[in-house]
């Protein structure tokens, strides 16, 4: 499709876990949105700590490539995959990464690979499906023994809004249950951290008055004055930092867990 491999072309225009024209807003606002920016900073130190060894990445869900490219910068030996489950996020993807990632359309409940990769990514991805043990049994599957897994959720369902509804969210990840299906899924927990936690007080002010409302607007709270989106970036670096010198933060808009396959 589009010049893609598609291994489940009945779910690559139309499915439960978002939004037909969610990649279209996205690739507008990713890159002048402090919430994503710093969220692909955390992520590269996460990469560069742990698995900077990779010699293969798949990041399931890759949409317009944002997240993708960050991570090929911090592994420039890597083989770098991407999948996504609507295709037209893959156009974005393509333009972005300009040949130096294979991509194809996959829904992650059925991943076409076994034992092929050293890490794998999904990036806010396993809220948006129904079934996410399956998807890390998947994800086991599709590892070599010791790879790594790189995952961030939306955390606290106390904070479920109508931008979780707009998002097709399944679910917000109770603080330990993200780290409890890993285990499950047969992986050894190396990190357990929530970040956006600087911001938490901001956000649940945010979550339960306006975003409570029915003419919310999920793109709005990305589209705020440079000035502010500069300034709400500095606690998201402040929640970085701590995280990358080793701490584990209690609480917080999102949750980050990495682990390894065991051998």
């Amino acid at each position: 499709m589009n010049g893609v491999m598609a291994f489940a072309p009945q779910l690559a225009l139309s499915n439960d876990g978002l939004a037909p024209d969610a990649h279209h807003i996205l690739e507008q606002i990713q890159q002048n949105s402090f919430w994503f920016r710093s969220r692909n900073r955390l992520l590269q130190d996460m990469v560069r700590l742990y698995f900077g060894q990779a010699e293969a990445l798949l990041e399931i869900g890759c949409g317009t490539g944002y997240v993708l490219s960050a991570l090929a910068e911090v592994l420039p030996q890597a083989r770098i995959v991407g999948s996504e489950i609507y295709a037209n996020g893959l156009d974005y993807a393509a333009k972005r990464l300009k040949g130096r990632a294979e991509l194809f359309q996959m829904d992650a409940l059925a991943i076409p690979y076994i034992g092929e990769f050293d890490l794998i990514a999904a990036c806010d991805v396993l809220e948006h499906i129904e079934d996410d043990k399956q998807v890390l049994g998947e994800m086991f599957r599709a590892l070599r023994p010791g790879g790594g897994l790189l995952l961030t959720v939306p955390q606290h369902p106390a904070l479920w809004s109508q931008s979780d509804e707009v998002a097709h969210h399944k679910r917000r990840y109770r603080r330990d249950e993200l780290a409890e299906k890993v285990r499950h899924a047969g992986f050894n927990i190396i990190r357990d951290t929530s970040f956006v936690s600087a911001l938490l007080p901001a956000l649940m002010l945010q979550r339960l008055t306006h975003g409570q409302g029915k003419d919310y607007d999920a793109s709005a709270e990305f589209s705020v004055p440079a000035w502010l989106d500069r300034l709400l970036e500095v606690p998201m670096e402040v929640d970085r930092l701590l995280i990358k010198l080793g701490m584990s933060l209690p609480a917080g808009g999102s949750r980050l867990v990495l682990a390894r396959r065991s051998c």
